[in-house]
Order: structure tokens, then sequence, then C-alpha cells
């Protein structure tokens, strides 16, 4: 049936199921090259990301690279060295036990216990059919109001965690949100929709490293600190309402702040 079988004679049947046959092992192997060579570019990218994330992170404040556990009141005071990546810390089974001390109170900002949150100021909110819902939460949504542009990533692209998922432009400052996971983008939404991205995970979903209780409110009441002190001098007060809540619009209602620290501070771009 093969050429270098002995007794072998060309015929037209001979060259009909050779064709076919290189055609399909040609089809198979070209298959398999791009699907590796695509992995090693998501690999690469990855790395990348990750590489440049702990860069930034590197660079963060100590005052801005804070535990979870410490705002959960779960440890008097501890500093993050693992780039807010609980899923990778040898620390956080002694720690995770421990009750928390912070109660469910006012923060200073609205904030929905049946969701996770990044410190760059998005929510998690995991749905039923295994993908994940991802929007700006209150702290970020008050300070912006309406952003003027959007700029969606397209649906199939991935985006890679603490990497950039979508940016917005404000009063001529460009704001890069940053990924709380990796995912394929399968749906976009916005302002208006209340959601920005809904993405599928790549692999078995992760989110230990995203916030989650009463962290929220000790995370929350701290960048309501770390906003107040930048805004800095006598006006600083102006950003609360009556009740200690945050006030909408930050950016049109303070538009003589340093809005770039703010910005930097918020998501996590320094």
């Amino acid at each position: 049936m093969f050429p270098w079988v002995d007794g072998f004679h060309w015929t037209p049947v001979h060259i009909i199921f050779l064709t076919l046959f290189f055609a399909a092992v040609t089809t198979i192997l070209s298959t398999l090259a791009l699907g590796i060579w695509r992995t090693a570019q998501d690999f690469r990218a990855n790395r990348i990301t990750k590489t440049y994330w702990r860069g930034i992170f590197a660079d963060l404040p100590e005052a801005e690279r804070r535990c979870r556990h410490e705002f959960a009141g779960r440890v008097a005071s501890r500093t993050c060295d693992n780039a807010f990546d609980c899923r990778t810390c040898r620390k956080y089974a002694d720690f995770a036990p421990l009750p928390a001390k912070v109660s469910f109170d006012n923060a200073g900002v609205g904030y929905f216990e049946n969701v996770m949150y990044h410190r760059g100021h998005t929510w998690v909110l995991p749905e039923l059919d295994g993908t994940l819902t991802i929007g700006l939460d209150e702290f970020a949504r008050h300070l912006i109001g309406h952003p003027d542009s959007v700029e969606l990533p397209p649906v199939k692209s991935s985006i890679e965690s603490d990497g950039i998922a979508w940016s917005m432009r404000k009063n001529g400052h460009e704001i890069k949100v940053r990924a709380p996971i990796d995912g394929t983008v399968i749906a976009t939404g916005g302002e208006n929709a209340g959601w920005y991205l809904r993405i599928k995970p790549h692999g078995p979903v992760k989110l230990r490293h995203l916030l989650a209780g009463p962290e929220v409110v000790g995370w929350l009441r701290a960048e309501i600190d770390r906003l107040q002190m930048q805004l800095g001098g006598p006006n600083a007060a102006a950003c609360l309402a009556d009740g200690g809540m945050l006030m909408p619009n930050l950016m049109d209602a303070e538009p003589q702040a340093d809005w770039d620290a703010v910005l930097a501070g918020t998501f996590l771009d320094v």
C-alpha cells in the first residue's frame, strides 16, 4: 500500500489513498504544532505579566502592602511579601483559621457580601455556569463617576491576573484596571450594564487571593484613609459625606486634586 513496501506498484487507487493519507497527517501535525505554539505564547505572556506585576508590587509603599489578615483583625500587623497572591502564600494557612475581629458595618463605601474583591478595585462574582463576572467596585465608581470613555478587550481575547483588564479615560487621565484573574473574555458590558467583563477562567477556579468578608471592610476603610491623605489639607474631609460615606463623582467635585497619584494608588499603577 505504501511506496517503501516491497512489491509496491503505482495505481490510481494508491495515488488517491496516499494523497488523502498524507493530507490528514499534515493537518494533524499542523494542528498540534499550532496548539503547542499558542500554549507557549500564552505561557510567555503570563510570565511577562507576572514579572511586570511583581516589579510594580515591589514599588508600592509598605503601607499599601498590608496583609488581608491585618484588614480582618486576625493579626495586629503584617506586610504582604507575595504580591497579594494568597494562592501561593505559605503563611496563609497559619492565619486564615484565626477569628476575624472586624465587624460587617460601615466601611465608608458600599460593598456586597456575595462577591469577592481584587485590590485593584474590581469585584468578582462566580456564576452557576462556571464563568466569572467582573465589575468595578463602589470605591472606584465614586472616584470616577461617569468615565469619558471605556476601552474593553475584544471577545475571545485573554486577560492575565494583575495584567490590564480594560482601560478608561476621565478628565484627561488614563485609568488602567487590573484583571483579578486569568481567563478568556466571553462577553463585555460596561458602566450602564453594571459589570464590565464576563470570562471563562483558565483551568480550575482559584479565588483565594481575592478579599472577602471582614477583610473587605478593613481594606475599604484603609483605602478611604489613603484617599483622604492624598487629597490632603482641610479639604480632605470633603470626600466624605454625612455618616462617613464616600461622596460620589469625586474627580469632578475635586478637580484640583493630584489625581495621577490618587488613581495610581487606587488601581495599583505606581
